[in-house]
């Protein structure tokens, strides 16, 4: 009798140990869809496309931990090839550039092609930058970071222009001219195409610049401990993978208390140290960070109205990826692939908002929202669920006219202060709890926080949200879905390791291409930010967000033309 007994706990053994192979076995394969797979790291190895006008940056991948491994479809493979390609920068020819050598915003200038020529609204206004070093010299080679816009101050009108780098340090501008009056060209150079170069290695050498930390508590006892994407090193880590997306996330065990005693996620801090005395001579705040970059000329053009034209049509644009996508004229944004309704009075918003529930998914920028709209509309009303300011979750009611607005933050990494372990939700696991329909609105937004994380992660974020916006669209069609674009900021050399609107450019970038084809909708926030005259802030101002908030509710509620 007892060797029965025996042998069943030994069977009962052995079926516990094959289902603890098949759970793992399983959670490697999260991220398997397709057929066919191949796998890679997650740092990805180098890439082998060139662009054929120039030599591109080609960064060996050097391993940041042990927990690197991800699993691919062959189309997913393809497509994160594709869109590291699709970003990739030029580099300099040599090597290591002496500071001297490097871009100077002062001895470079620009100038308006065809200046004195005949200009009308819709025609293409033409500038050629070219760049020089701090001894006056040309450069012979791209790869700086510039921004541009043209704008009328009186009419408070601006809008953003088309880069075009012709690796040889000149770049070309190309500006839409979208109103009369006399319009002004302004360019600056963000970063030098050396200081590129440091971004570049940064990303991919240091993602740990960034650090979290994760409280762990049982009865009085608590411990802290480092937590990130991953970790280096060989001590004991609690693994925080979210089982359903696979998204990695790891804190450094500790001493006394288990994984499962984990209560609050945080921001740890930054790095400090990053650079060499050279490489800090190329982010210098007076001398070539976001630097202007003046005419040898003209800097304005005088533009005549376009004649015979109906003037509400004249601006728009057939195309829905048109550059630019719109533009301001008296501080109001004008899109030019769909029309906006500005919605100055809170019974408008009300009216817009009756009998629907909203959620607002991301980092701070989108928090902004919801804060404007339960200052603005009297009757939304914020609920106390007695979160952490600033972090949220967040909810507002209008009970007599059956609005609900929830703002969550998404998943790690993400840089607040203090977040209850309970309430880190990835964004895709949020989606995949919608019914959705007619009268659900959703708004996305994701990106400053991954700016110091090599962009396979970012890739990986954005894939898994498209995926469950897909299937809710599948089950829901009528579900309404916005994509808020990244913005720029202002910029210091500190923050320009961290946060630079260069990594957000190529984040914004990769974004765009990953929802481009499936049915949402975007706030071009990129734009409003850069065209608007207003100084550059991670939390754009209010009458920024008020047109952020114009443009997000005319999808809502889309004027009948």
């Amino acid at each position: 009798m007892w060797r029965d007994s025996f042998r069943l706990q030994i069977f009962c053994l052995l079926m516990a140990v094959l289902a603890i192979v098949v759970l793992v076995h399983n959670f490697f394969q999260l991220e398997h869809l397709d057929d066919d797979t191949v796998s890679g790291p997650n740092w990805i190895t180098e890439n082998n496309v060139q662009h054929s006008l120039s030599q591109t940056t080609k960064t060996t991948r050097k391993p940041y931990c042990g927990y690197k491994q991800q699993i691919l479809s062959k189309r997913e493979q393809a497509e994160q090839e594709s869109l590291l390609a699709a970003i990739q920068w030029p580099k300099p020819s040599d090597g290591k550039i002496a500071f001297v050598q490097s871009t100077d915003p002062a001895h470079s200038d620009f100038v308006i092609v065809k200046a004195s020529g005949f200009f009308k609204v819709g025609d293409q206004l033409e500038v050629l930058v070219r760049m020089k070093d701090f001894q006056g010299k040309p450069k012979e080679y791209g790869g700086d970071y510039l921004q541009a816009r043209i704008h009328s101050p009186l009419l408070k009108a601006g809008a953003t222009g088309r880069i075009v780098d012709c690796h040889n340090g000149l770049y070309k501008v190309f500006f839409t001219l979208l109103w009369p009056g006399e319009v002004q060209v302004s360019v600056s150079l963000v970063h030098p195409s050396e200081a590129i170069q440091v971004l570049l290695r940064l990303r991919e050498e240091r993602p740990d610049r960034v650090y979290f930390k994760s409280s762990f508590k049982s009865g009085r006892y608590s411990e802290t401990t480092e937590c990130n994407v991953c970790l280096p090193g060989d001590l004991p880590v609690c693994n925080f993978t979210d089982l359903y997306t696979g998204e990695p996330w790891f804190c450094y065990k500790p001493r006394k208390l288990p994984c499962a005693s984990r209560i609050s996620h945080a921001k740890g801090g930054y790095q400090k140290g990053l650079l060499t005395q050279e490489e800090s001579l190329f982010f210098q705040s007076d001398v070539n960070i976001k630097r202007p970059i003046l005419s040898s000329g003209p800097d304005s053009v005088i533009v005549k109205p376009k004649a015979f034209t109906d003037s509400s049509s004249m601006d728009r644009a057939e195309d829905p990826t048109a550059s630019p996508s719109g533009y301001y004229y008296e501080d109001q944004w004008r899109s030019r692939t769909h029309w906006i309704h500005h919605f100055n009075k809170s019974e408008d918003i009300t009216k817009c908002l009756q009998g629907k529930v909203i959620h607002l998914f991301g980092d701070s920028t989108i928090r902004q929202w919801f804060e404007y709209l339960t200052a603005f509309v009297p009757d939304l009303v914020e609920f106390n669920l007695g979160s952490p300011k600033n972090v949220g979750p967040f909810m507002s009611v209008d009970l007599k006219h059956n609005i609900l607005l929830k703002f969550r933050c998404h998943g790690p990494p993400i840089r607040f202060s203090t977040v209850f372990s309970s309430e880190l939700r990835y964004i895709a696991n949020e989606l995949d709890g919608i019914v959705g329909g007619r009268n659900t609105v959703i708004a996305i937004t994701v990106w400053s926080h991954f700016s110091t994380f090599p962009v396979e992660v970012y890739i990986r974020r954005l894939r898994n949200i498209r995926r469950s916006i897909i299937q809710l669209l599948d089950r829901s069609p009528k579900t309404l879905i916005i994509i808020r674009t990244a913005n720029v900021q202002e910029l210091g050399p500190e923050v320009s390791l961290f946060n630079s609107d260069w990594y957000s450019f190529q984040l914004d970038s990769v974004m765009r291409k990953m929802f481009s084809g499936i049915a949402v909708h975007f706030v071009d926030a990129w734009e409003m930010s850069l065209a608007h005259y207003l100084p550059h802030n991670l939390h754009p101002k209010e009458v920024i967000v008020k047109n952020q908030i114009d443009a997000f509710l005319s999808h809502v509620c889309p004027l009948q033309t």
